[in-house]
C-alpha cells in the first residue's frame, strides 16, 4: 500500500460560517480573514494505492460550474487534481474507486464533468461509493443544506451506473474501514486506513483544520451542532489514546496532525505532512 497527498488548490469561505458561534477575535488567530471576512481553505485529497485498487477520497469542487458560481468561492492556486495525479504517474482514468465522504459540492463537485450539454462522470473507470442514508439525505435535501447538495453533482453518478453503497458495519477493504459522523450532515463517512503500523483517520468536515480542534469550534454549516460536539468528544479521546494520525482536507497549511491532552482539553500535538511522517 502507498498513500499520496493530492492537492487541488485553494478557495475561500466566510470565516463566521466556518467557526459558528466562536468570536472572530478567537478564530482569526489561526485562520485570518481578508477584508470581506473570507478565510482561505484547501481541498486536499488522499489517494490510496492498494494492490489493484487506486482509491481517491473525495474529488474537490471541480470546474464544470458557471462563472457566477465560482465568483462566490474565489478558487486560486496552481495545484490541480490532474496535475497532482500526474506528479505520481497517475491519470484520472486509473482511478478504480472514489469514496465520497459526503455529497456537499466542495467534496464531490469534481466527480462530474460537463461534455457539451451532457454531465458525465469525470472518472470513467471508477466506482463511486456513498451510503444509502446519506444518498437519500442528499437527493431530498433540507432547506439548510439545499445549496450544498447540487443535483448536477449527484444524479449523474447514479445515472451512469457507477454508484455503489457502503454497508454500515462492513469494511471497505482489508486496510480501510469506514467510520461515521452525523452532526455535520447525515452519515458522513470517515475512511480509517491502516498504513505502516499507523492508523490514519480522514477527517472530512468533522475537523476541517487545526483551528477547529477545541470542541466548541463547530462550523455554522453543521445541521446538528450538539451532535458534532458529542462526536468530537468521543473521537478526540479515541484519537489521543490510540495515537491516530489525522488527515485534514481543508486546512490550508497543515496536511496531517496528531492530538494530545492538555490543561485546556484536547489540543494540537504536532502538524506535519504525509511525506514528513512516512518519507
Amino acid at each position: 500500500m502507498k498513500l499520496y497527498t493530492i492537492d487541488t488548490g485553494f478557495f475561500k469561505l466566510d470565516g463566521g460560517s466556518m467557526f459558528g458561534v466562536v468570536p472572530k477575535s478567537l478564530w482569526q488567530r489561526t485562520n485570518p480573514a481578508d477584508e470581506r471576512n473570507l478565510c482561505t481553505w484547501t481541498n486536499r485529497l488522499l489517494l490510496i494505492e492498494d494492490g489493484r485498487q487506486l482509491i481517491l477520497i473525495d474529488t474537490a469542487i471541480g470546474d464544470k460550474q458557471d462563472e457566477k458560481f465560482f465568483s462566490h468561492y474565489f478558487l486560486h492556486g496552481d495545484a490541480t487534481l490532474d496535475g497532482s495525479l500526474a506528479k505520481y504517474g497517475f491519470h484520472r482514468d486509473d482511478i478504480t474507486d472514489i469514496i465520497l465522504t459526503h455529497l456537499h459540492f466542495d467534496h464531490c463537485g469534481g466527480a462530474i464533468k460537463r461534455d457539451g450539454e451532457r454531465l458525465l462522470p469525470a472518472f470513467k473507470n471508477a466506482r463511486f461509493w456513498s451510503n444509502e442514508k446519506h444518498w437519500e439525505w442528499a437527493i431530498n435535501p433540507n432547506p439548510r443544506e439545499k445549496a450544498s447538495f447540487l443535483r448536477e453533482n449527484i444524479l449523474p453518478i447514479q445515472e451512469s451506473g457507477q454508484l455503489h453503497f457502503v454497508k454500515e458495519g462492513e469494511s471497505f477493504s482489508p486496510n480501510i474501514d469506514i467510520r461515521y459522523a452525523h452532526g455535520h450532515t447525515e452519515s458522513m463517512m470517515l475512511p480509517q486506513i491502516q498504513y505502516r503500523g499507523k492508523t490514519i483517520l480522514y477527517m472530512a468536515d468533522l475537523l476541517p483544520s487545526v483551528g477547529h480542534i477545541p470542541l466548541p469550534y463547530v462550523m455554522g454549516y453543521d445541521v446538528r451542532p450538539l451532535t458534532t460536539m458529542d462526536e468530537r468528544q468521543h473521537y478526540w479521546n479515541e484519537i489521543v489514546e490510540n495515537e491516530y494520525i489525522l488527515f485534514l482536507e481543508h486546512d490550508p497549511t497543515n496536511a496531517c496532525c496528531t492530538l494530545d491532552y492538555t490543561e485546556k482539553g484536547v489540543r494540537l500535538k504536532e502538524a506535519f505532512s504525509l511525506e514528513d511522517m512516512f518519507g
